[in-house]
């Protein structure tokens, strides 16, 4: 027994040693994991705020992790509207001076009762958030909460559609110049859900202007240019050069805006913009369009329609490019959309949202830039999911997006490597005959004042203003 006890002994404190050295080492490792774990994680929110912040339209502006520009900070948010109360259509344009109303609306696809909350922001002509105390330009309470909101009706996809007027009982706005509507989730306003521009004008000029060929004869068959005087009869400008800004939009795009134009002449009451190459636009081609306001009928472009667990999926016939193709008349809405149901009365809470893919054959990928799919409906975006993706099974570039019922216009972008802004024309094409929306701001920021004001605003089209 005694022989016996000195053999197990040995072994059992020999057991021991290397059980405790196992578990150093366990410890050891387990502490290691958790650094390299850190580091990761560290590492991917690192690559995350990257990521954002390569999202992010060169014309925004970022103050305290907000963008001055129209974007969804919530995966959840979707179908964006800000527009006239009287017509879905419009620009978010108010005059300061009319009992004007602006309608915000959205989709929570999380189809619940939230506490969104809303604010305004007064920006420069340029979308930086100026030095304006919201007492300044807000009459009443500065952050209100948006309390109508609706419940999807018979819908594969359930969400919760929010909505709000303004100015309105506990919110006038009392200046002009460009604004930021901001909502925001709890009453906290850096849980930002998302954000729109919209202008106030107060009309203090008055402006006249003409849609015609370009001057220059290389561009005359492709582009539109934009020529107008401003006329401040009545209205003292001291020094245009300095104190006025004069931004030009085409079909309500701000990823392609002329701005801070100077006059070319200046007369007694006059100031002329009448160049030849600072004031022109690629004239593009008609807008592609589709019509999702029913799924149980095809529309004519709409390839096949079918549902399964997952929801309902459309796909659009194959498109082609159009970059030296003839100028074709047709029918659009100049890069709108707008929210419908064939068969429903409510739309905003009936119409259905479906997976949407659309398809543009191509022999190879292309190497020197990146194809995106774009319009109004994605506020001009050109993010991951927008982005269209060679397929070498189908030999083309295809893209799914997840759209609430309606008719859409669109086009496709190309972003070359390293260039910031979109090319239209490598699928699209130009033409100087193809209808566009102008709009045409005039902001004035005298000196010893604080801010700028808009003070005029032209609307024109470039078939009816030639």
């Amino acid at each position: 027994m005694e022989h016996t006890a000195k053999i197990v002994c040995p072994l059992f404190k020999a057991t021991k040693k290397k059980g405790r050295w196992k578990s150093k080492q366990i410890f050891s490792f387990f502490l290691l994991c958790i650094l390299v774990f850190s580091s990761l994680t560290s590492f991917s929110q690192t690559k995350k705020k990257r990521r954002w912040a390569d999202l992010i339209d060169t014309t925004a502006r970022i103050t305290n992790g907000m963008l001055c520009d129209d974007f969804i900070y919530k995966p959840y948010i979707r179908t964006v509207q800000l527009h006239d109360v009287s017509f879905e259509l419009s620009q978010p344009i108010l005059s300061l001076e009319s009992d004007e109303k602006l309608i915000l609306s959205f989709d929570d696809l999380d189809a619940d009762n939230k506490n969104y909350m809303y604010t305004l922001i007064h920006c420069t002509s340029d979308w930086k958030p100026d030095d304006l105390s919201t007492s300044d330009y807000i009459d009443g309470f500065p952050d209100n909460v948006i309390i109508d909101y609706k419940y999807s009706i018979n819908t594969i996809q359930s969400f919760t559609h929010y909505s709000v007027s303004f100015p309105n009982d506990n919110m006038k706005i009392t200046k002009s110049g460009n604004y930021i509507l901001k909502v925001y989730q709890d009453s906290k306003p850096d849980n930002l859900v998302l954000t729109k521009r919209f202008m106030v004008f107060q009309n203090k000029v008055s402006v006249e202007a003409r849609v015609k060929p370009a001057s220059i004869i290389e561009y005359r068959t492709f582009k539109q240019e934009i020529d107008f005087s401003i006329f401040h009869t009545e209205y003292a400008i001291t020094d245009p050069y300095q104190d006025l800004k004069v931004v030009i939009t085409q079909n309500n795009r701000w990823d392609n805006a002329k701005t801070n134009l100077k006059p070319l002449f200046v007369k007694d009451d006059e100031l002329v913009y009448d160049y030849d190459d600072v004031n022109v636009f690629d004239g593009g081609s008609e807008f592609r369009v589709f019509d999702i306001k029913s799924i149980r009928y095809h529309s004519e472009r709409i390839r096949n329609i079918y549902k399964d667990t997952l929801g309902v999926h459309v796909e659009l016939q194959p498109d082609e490019k159009r970059s030296f193709k003839r100028y074709s008349s047709a029918p659009d809405m100049n890069g709108n959309y707008i929210v419908k149901i064939q068969e429903g009365t409510y739309s905003n809470v009936e119409a259905d949202y479906c997976s949407v893919t659309f398809f543009i054959p191509f022999d190879n990928a292309i190497s020197d830039g990146k194809l995106y799919v774009a319009g109004a409906f994605n506020d001009w975006k050109y993010l991951p999911e927008n982005e269209m993706k060679f397929n070498p099974k189908r030999f083309g570039y295809e893209c799914t997006l997840y759209l609430k019922q309606g008719y859409y216009n669109y086009e496709y972008m190309f972003i070359y490597n390293n260039e910031p802004a979109p090319d239209q024309t490598f699928i699209e094409g130009m033409h100087q005959e193809t209808e566009n929306d102008y709009t045409i701001y005039v902001y004035h920021h005298p000196v010893g004042t604080f801010y700028d004001q808009l003070i005029g605003v032209k609307r024109l089209n470039s078939i009816k203003n030639r």
